[in-house]
């Protein structure tokens, strides 16, 4: 059985004006998993991964990080040095690319080793010869190393999210949370960044956590779902197991 990776303890979230949007989560996370997390909207699905890496703090709970055998208590970390880390080695992809248009593509994929080197040659841009190869080696794992030194608002939707990813896999990420990452896309586009998505999962190994709304790409990629309502974890299992009436109780009408 592989090693646990992430660890969820009854974890809650209630914003200041009283809503709460987590009501006791728990689940376990095993190295190498492509987990999905659906849900209707509003029903904590993009709320609990931010709490994940540290975007938004808990109201109570427990969350672990099991980093080479050193456990990680992501839900104590105060110190901001120590939450950059734990971005570093908990990578997210958002909805929305993020990313600087008139650049090129290589020059906003290396952006994600600004944690990793000196604020002077983050100013300066003066990346190593070795980072500029890794940058274009992730470009290549999804697909899209012809377009290197294109600006990337020249780029569709889809390649842009791609650009996303390899600028996410330049933090060299132990886990992936991706948060509705094809929502703004066509479906063939969604397709392809998805594929990629299960590339990087069985390539590098990197264990994904994706919030998704279509549940014809849910049932394709998914190797474990976990179904959120009302801030509530509802199911927690395999794809062939959600069925007419479990999507009924997951959605509602």
């Amino acid at each position: 059985m592989s090693e646990v990776i992430l660890s969820i303890q009854n974890i809650t979230k209630t914003y200041p004006h009283g809503v709460k949007a987590l009501k006791g989560i728990s689940f376990d996370v095993k190295k190498g998993e492509f987990v999905v997390i659906i849900g209707a909207s509003g029903s904590g699905k993009s709320t609990l991964l931010k709490c994940l890496n540290r975007l938004q703090d808990l109201t109570s709970g427990e969350v672990f990080l099991f980093d080479h055998h050193k456990k990680v208590h992501i839900s104590e970390i105060k110190n901001k040095t120590e939450i950059q880390n734990l971005r570093k080695k908990m990578g997210m992809i958002f909805q929305q690319f993020n990313l600087i248009p008139r650049h090129s593509v290589l020059s906003n994929v290396l952006m994600g080793k600004l944690a990793y080197i000196s604020t002077w040659r983050s100013i300066f841009g003066l990346f190593t010869e070795a980072q500029r190869k890794e940058g274009l080696q992730y470009l290549r794992l999804v697909g899209i190393a012809e377009k290197a030194y294109t600006r990337v608002d020249q780029l569709s939707g889809g390649q842009q999210q791609r650009v996303a990813i390899a600028r996410t896999l330049m933090q060299n990420p132990q886990v992936l949370l991706s948060d509705e990452p094809v929502s703004s896309l066509d479906p063939s586009a969604s397709t392809v960044v998805m594929d990629y998505l299960k590339k990087v999962n069985r390539e590098l190994g990197i264990t994904i956590i994706c919030n998704l709304h279509s549940l014809s790409l849910m049932r394709q990629y998914a190797q474990r779902v976990i179904a959120l309502k009302d801030g509530e974890l509802i199911y927690d299992g395999d794809v062939e197991k959600i069925d007419s009436e479990w999507f009924a109780r997951i959605y509602g009408n």
